[in-house]
């Protein structure tokens, strides 16, 4: 009886232990959102006249540089201080710093971020339309749907290494 009730309780501690707080199944099969994500992202910036001003990356990365900045610039180790703001692409804001900035160390973040903010030197401003695949892929994230391009309007304040 030991041995059923130790067995259950094992096997509901790791079900119930997930980086996603439980909302994702274990065995989802992942999606390929590459095409969607990218005739999203072209949409969203023609609609909002950004075509012009945005830089596409190899990966899928788009990069608007409104400000570069004049500081050190990061990489994708380095600490940064940043204010930023994340929306989805129907405008729904899922995150935002205070206009201090909050601190990461970059190489723990979405892949999205270790490779764009490396675009801009300290004191730059800009956004970073981010397709899943770089993001949080086929899993939902504290609101995010699962498939979701990420939009991000930065400031990198400082870069702190």
């Amino acid at each position: 009886m030991k041995k059923l009730l130790a067995l259950l309780f094992t096997v509901t501690l790791l079900s119930s232990c997930s980086i996603d707080g439980g909302k994702n199944p274990a065995d989802i099969t992942p999606k390929d959102y590459s095409t969607e994500n990218e005739a999203q992202i072209t949409d969203y910036l023609a609609k909002n006249n950004l075509t012009a001003k945005a830089m596409a990356t190899g990966t899928g990365l788009y990069v608007i540089v409104n400000e570069q900045g004049t500081g050190k610039r990061a990489s994708s180790t380095s600490s940064v201080t940043v204010a930023y703001k994340g929306h989805l692409i129907n405008g729904s804001v899922f995150d935002q710093s205070n206009t201090d900035g909050a601190t990461f160390q970059l190489d723990r973040l979405i892949q999205g971020w270790i490779e764009g903010i490396p675009y801009f030197q300290e004191g730059g401003s800009g956004v970073l339309l981010i397709p899943a695949h770089l993001g949080y892929g086929s899993y939902a994230k504290n609101g995010i749907p699962a498939g979701s391009v990420l939009i991000f309007d930065i400031k990198l304040i400082s870069v702190n290494d």
